[in-house]
């Protein structure tokens, strides 16, 4: 907590350097977000309070109105909460009403959501808060604020998302500030609608909307994309990155309290409003505005120009894949203090893909270190295993890329020199330190040990063996690549002079685990996976977004190469392709007796909503009965009903589904 702590209080600073007098942070901030079940815990509740105390104590928190977010126990029971302050005083404790309790969410596993609209209580303050601000208790539920010149309301998160958000009652009520302190992750295209909703939510009603949200990995699967923003009567005048490697950010914007009051002017607002239910109103004798005559510099005169707005940055997918896992990377490294990532390159698009994001990474290091971000640029010295006093700068990204990404090609006789020939030529570009390897003699070692404990040598099907033989072998050969890996994550460092260990990066896609197109503990089996929640389609788009603006041209020949796993012998008839379900029920049969392989899954960047994650994300039996014969039945009959559109001569083999 005491880095979240610096932070809120940079912000505090920032904001207030940049003249502002209200200040909003992201969703629990205090603790973070992503503690969950240490929520439940009495110590993080404890912890936030003495946080609070020392933000509540500071010079730099008065002058100005901060609304900070953290879980607070009143009456025994935990809220998500948002603590508003000014001048050593806390003014609204404010309550979430409404929980996010699907998907990567589980809020309701820890907080409890305040039912009492439009209600409020007295809330008995610890005795380290009442040091600090003289206050015995403060008001406690779904209150706003009134201010000497305007007022404002809280909606936390997951209740802009809501159908009958906040925001409208508050807004009918003469609210004219909303604040909006969020905890939204990213997936890949979902930027736009959390934008459009913050428009919608002030373009009818009227309003100025403030928007904040975390930025970066928070400790687990989940990237938090910032994007800050705030919004004036449905257009948005200022924006934050949506990704970036800064530990503070601060947006902030002049805007005229007369344009919100001016758009409501109309008939039949006034008439709901006329009607509306009333707020409580804390009462703090501050104004935010400070006076008709105030200087206004020319950038903060953008958002006083009539209909003006700044123009909303969306990331195309290509450029939110390359962004998005590499800043998870690097938050991942530096703060699982580890010297670098290690991963296995194939020769095939995957690992292909996951390298150029590590590669992203250190692009983006390189950008920061640019800037003279110190922060980035002592956890890249550290990171590489400079001494505490070097003046080392991380500004060449494929330097850096060197430093801290070692790659690895485990070649057999299965493999082919082009593989082989596309891993070096991809290590060269990038920067990474590179080994090359064949492991024939380990495969030989363990197939020999089997004949020589069962009397029986397992062969290929190409050399005449057995379906289950064949499996066996190929799997061997991924397994022991999995072994080796973490063999050289562990040793690599050593043999280069330097201290400490690699993290090994996986290489499965969304598609691969959905279908369970891979073996149980090989190389789909790591510490961290960037690329497992996104789709091949999505991957193939990013490598070739990634050969023209990363200047990569070997990219272009892992694009047009044709996918082998290489784990059979290549013979003259018979070449070892990736399989693509040509039928509904194959999928569906294929999903079913692999999903126990999701149990082991390497966790992985979230980017898609229908992430195969098991236990976090995706939460159905890994047991199933995988032949659904009531299921399969209805789809025959379904499509025995649709024209017949097929190829002929299309041999689909039932016998695996039946």
């Amino acid at each position: 907590m005491g880095g979240n702590l610096e932070r809120i209080m940079a912000s505090i600073t920032i904001a207030k350097e940049k003249g502002a007098t209200l200040r909003v942070g992201p969703e629990l901030e205090i603790p973070g977000y992503g503690c969950l079940d240490h929520f439940l815990e009495g110590d993080t509740v404890l912890h936030s309070w003495e946080v609070l105390a020392k933000i509540l104590a500071s010079e730099e928190t008065t002058g100005i109105v901060c609304d900070i977010g953290m879980p607070i126990v009143h009456k025994n029971v935990i809220y998500n909460c948002r603590v508003i302050i000014h001048d050593r005083k806390i003014l609204l404790i404010r309550p979430k009403m409404w929980m996010a309790n699907d998907g990567n969410y589980r809020e309701l596993r820890f907080f409890t959501p305040w039912m009492k609209h439009r209600q409020w209580e007295d809330h008995y303050l610890p005795r380290i808060i009442q040091a600090v601000t003289g206050q015995t208790k403060v008001p406690f539920g779904d209150a706003v604020v009134s201010t000497l010149d305007t007022c404002f309301g809280v909606e936390l998160c997951e209740e802009l998302f809501t159908p009958a958000s906040p925001h409208i009652l508050m807004g009918l009520d003469g609210v004219e500030i909303f604040t909006n302190s969020s905890g939204s992750h990213h997936e890949l295209r979902k930027l736009y609608t959390r934008v459009e909703l913050i428009k919608e939510a002030t373009l009818k009603l009227g309003g100025i909307y403030l928007y904040a949200n975390q930025q970066g990995c928070d400790g687990d699967r989940l990237y938090y994309d910032g994007c800050a923003m705030i919004a004036v009567n449905g257009r948005v005048v200022a924006q934050g990155s949506q990704f970036s490697l800064n530990d503070v950010e601060v947006v902030t914007a002049t805007v005229d309290i007369e344009d919100v009051r001016a758009h409501r002017a109309k008939s039949s607002r006034s008439m709901q409003a006329a009607s509306a239910e009333r707020y409580h109103r804390i009462e703090v004798p501050f104004a935010l505005t400070r006076g008709k005559f105030d200087e206004i510099t020319e950038e903060d005169s953008l958002s006083l120009m009539g209909n003006n707005s700044a123009a909303v940055r969306f990331h195309s997918p290509e450029e939110e894949i390359a962004l998005g896992p590499a800043c998870w990377l690097w938050d991942y490294l530096r703060r699982s203090r580890t010297q670098g990532y290690f991963v296995p390159l194939s020769g095939g698009i995957d690992s292909c893909a996951t390298a150029v994001i590590v590669y992203s990474m250190a692009r983006l290091v390189a950008d920061a270190a640019k800037r003279g971000d110190q922060v980035v640029i002592a956890d890249a010295r550290r990171i590489a295993g400079e001494p505490e006093d070097s003046t080392y700068l991380p500004i060449d990204p494929r330097e850096f890329t060197g430093r801290i990404f070692h790659t690895c090609y485990m070649g057999t006789e299965n493999s082919s020199a082009e593989t082989r020939k596309r891993a070096k030529q991809l290590s060269s570009a990038i920067g990474s330190y590179h080994v090359d390897l064949n492991m024939d003699t380990l495969v030989t070692a363990v197939r020999n040990l089997f004949g020589f404990v069962t009397g029986v040598r397992p062969q290929f099907r190409s050399h005449g063996g057995t379906n289950a033989e064949n499996l066996a072998l190929q799997n061997i050969q991924a397994r022991l690549r999995m072994v080796l890996a973490y063999m050289f994550a562990q040793l690599l460092p050593f043999v280069r002079g330097r201290p400490g260990g690699l993290l090994v990066l996986g290489s499965a896609n969304v598609d691969e685990s959905l279908r369970g197109y891979l073996t149980k503990y090989d190389c789909s089996s790591a510490d961290i996976n960037p690329i497992g929640g996104i789709s091949k389609t999505d991957l193939k788009k990013f490598i070739a977004y990634a050969e023209h603006s990363f200047d990569l041209p070997i990219l272009g020949s892992f694009l047009s190469a044709v996918p082998t796993a290489e784990l059979e012998p290549i013979t003259e008839n018979y070449v070892q392709s990736d399989e693509i379900a040509e039928k509904v029920k194959l999928f569906y049969f294929e999903h079913a007796r692999n999903r126990h392989k999701m149990t082991t899954l390497t966790p992985s960047y979230h980017a898609e909503s229908y992430s195969p994650d098991d236990n976090r994300f995706d939460l159905r039996p890994f047991l199933y009965p995988s032949r659904f014969p009531w299921q399969f039945k209805k789809i025959d009959e379904v499509a025995a009903a649709l024209p017949d559109r097929s190829i002929k001569n299309v041999v689909v083999d039932k016998a695996k589904t039946e």
